[in-house]
């Protein structure tokens, strides 16, 4: 989106570039178990405003498993026409993160994003996502071995650091830049914190002041659109990364672009709209997923209900998308709220 003459265009709001893949506009989806799959990336491309988009996180493990490889496969949602999209993955060894790395890439990966961020004990236990950072020579080795094996970008997510108070993001963003890797995201918070508290910006500030080439891309508590522009100004990253604040509000990125460009806000979606986006974000979930239609529809209970279809003081919508089982239950909440807008009068 180009500003005219007489509207404010943020400073910092220009695209930056992922070893020559251009990110425009410099807003990016991050990645979220159970949330990033296709029908949802597809959603929030359509909207407009984001230039990077990310797979779900994928074990690197699945692939040296027999048994698991097919499985894992079946996971790659991700298509030709969502360039540029980045494929992430998590492990701790260096051998089987390279080893995963060249499958994806050979499934068309034009990206490969490292997890580093993830701190769920599942993950966590087995030294992946942010257990990486413990240990700033860890980390680097598996970084190391995922740049020497294949030919695309290669791009990390990261916390503050593992444990809190100490952070590792700013060594190993030197480390990793100095391996190769050609972006670096910074959730600014530990791990210990999962998603409470608050994000502390000043870690993105170090941490872009310490790389000289790769794009820092900052990342936590970006909930609006005036977010966005003070992340931009009190940390000087080259972009924006959105995760919860996209839940439920896959037009955010089309919003903040917007604002950023012109210094305007745009109207937020009326009711009716929102169920509507609601609905395609459903169906088109049912029809791309590898999962059978219930397992969709257990998905779909809580990440509908974040779409805000309620009147204020009430709660009978979402009480009735929580126990939906198919999605003809789904349609039936839902398209009398459609249909109730385009009503005559």
């Amino acid at each position: 989106m180009i500003p005219s003459t007489t509207t404010r265009a943020h400073p910092r709001f220009k695209p930056f570039t992922i070893d020559g893949i251009p990110i425009d506009p410099p807003l990016t989806l991050a990645p979220m178990a159970g949330h990033t799959h296709y029908a949802f990336r597809s959603l929030i491309r359509e909207q407009g405003g984001c230039g990077l988009v990310c797979t779900e996180l994928i074990s690197s493990e699945a692939f040296q498993n027999r048994g698991r490889y097919k499985q894992a496969v079946q996971r790659f949602d991700f298509y030709p026409h969502e360039f540029p999209i980045a494929v992430q993955l998590f492990g701790s060894d260096p051998f089987v993160m390279a080893e995963a790395a060249k499958i994806v890439v050979d499934h068309g990966a034009a990206i490969v994003d490292i997890n580093m961020g993830c701190w769920v004990p599942k993950v966590a236990k087995k030294g992946a996502g942010a257990a990486l950072l413990r240990d700033v020579c860890t980390a680097t080795a598996v970084v190391e071995a995922v740049v020497k094996a294949v030919s695309v970008p290669v791009t990390v997510k990261v916390r503050s650091g593992f444990e809190d108070g100490v952070v590792t993001a700013v060594p190993f963003a030197k480390a990793a830049e100095q391996c190769g890797v050609k972006a670096i995201a910074v959730h600014a918070r530990f791990a210990g914190q999962g998603h409470s508290g608050q994000a502390d910006w000043d870690v993105i500030r170090r941490v872009k002041e310490t790389v000289t080439t790769m794009p820092v891309i900052g990342n936590g508590d970006v909930l609006t659109p005036e977010d966005a522009a003070r992340m931009l100004d009190e940390t000087g990253c080259d972009g924006v990364m959105i995760g919860r604040g996209a839940l439920g509000r896959p037009w955010i990125f089309r919003h903040v672009a917007h604002f950023l460009a012109t210094g305007e806000r745009l109207p937020e979606p009326s009711r009716a709209e929102r169920a509507a986006l609601a609905l395609e974000h459903a169906r088109r979930l049912v029809r791309t997923s590898i999962f059978r239609e219930a397992a969709c529809v257990l998905e779909l209970r809580g990440q509908l209900s974040k779409y805000r279809l309620d009147e204020d003081g009430s709660v009978t919508i979402r009480n009735q998308i929580v126990r939906a089982t198919t999605l003809a239950d789904i349609e039936a909440v839902l398209l009398p709220l459609i249909e109730r807008e385009h009503a005559p009068r």
